[in-house]
């Protein structure tokens, strides 16, 4: 992992527009090849980002950006969409690279991990043929929790949560843009389960066509009446 805090503007070129003015950020340039470009502040979620696969270029700087004092530029391109990130480094104040070895992955505990188990267990309480496809179905940035099909053979990608916050949506969100790049499993929908489910994570997650389940824990353990308990 290279780690570099440098001032630096950053344009997202692609399907979307997007303009970082020059500031102070921390650059997170991650094994597999993603970039993450961090603030010092709004929790783990990066400014911007492009994910793998792609491939980083460091590029001398035009006239003008040189002009402008821009001493280097990456371009950060994705493999498959051709979008494409670029970072122009006004100043680099660190830059290091350390190896992480090889990760293994989150152990979830309590109540999250004991519900991912019950819901696999009886996925069909999400709909009448519904199937399990595989518990934490890894991507590139992480496992999705549940992987599924309805009845009418699509996939579905399952995030569960105790609390329902927009930080979850937000994960599910980047889960689908990796999992719907893919052929094979394409199109790909969303649920968003938990205990309970914030008003605003709710509305987020209906915007975004992702459906929202109030799991009951009791119920799923068999202990009250599942019919009637989640919905």
């Amino acid at each position: 992992m290279r780690l570099v805090i440098a001032r630096c503007s950053v344009d997202y070129e692609g399907r979307l527009q997007a303009h970082l003015p020059p500031a102070t950020r921390l650059l997170v340039r991650k094994a597999d090849g993603s970039l993450l470009v961090h603030s010092d502040g709004g929790s783990y979620k990066p400014l911007n980002w492009m994910s793998p696969p792609c491939a980083l270029a460091e590029l001398s700087p035009d006239p003008d950006e040189a002009a402008d004092g821009v001493h280097a530029v990456w371009v950060v391109r994705h493999a498959k969409s051709g979008d494409a990130l670029r970072v122009r480094l006004f100043e680099v104040l660190h830059d290091s690279t350390h190896d992480l070895g090889v990760d293994p992955g989150l152990v979830k505990e309590g109540v999250e991990a004991h519900l991912q188990a019950l819901l696999a267990e009886h996925i069909h309480t999400l709909g009448e043929g519904w199937t399990l496809v595989s518990r934490e179905h890894m991507t590139a940035i992480g496992p999705v929790d549940i992987l599924a099909r309805d009845a009418d053979r699509g996939h579905v990608a399952i995030e569960i949560k105790r609390r329902g916050e927009i930080d979850g949506v937000e994960q599910l969100t980047r889960y689908l843009d990796l999992l719907n790049r893919d052929p094979a499993l394409r199109p790909v929908q969303g649920v968003f389960a938990a205990q309970e489910i914030k008003p605003q994570a709710r509305t987020l997650a209906q915007d975004r066509g992702i459906r929202c389940v109030t799991l009951d824990y009791d119920a799923l353990r068999g202990i009250d009446d599942a019919e009637s308990r989640l919905f």
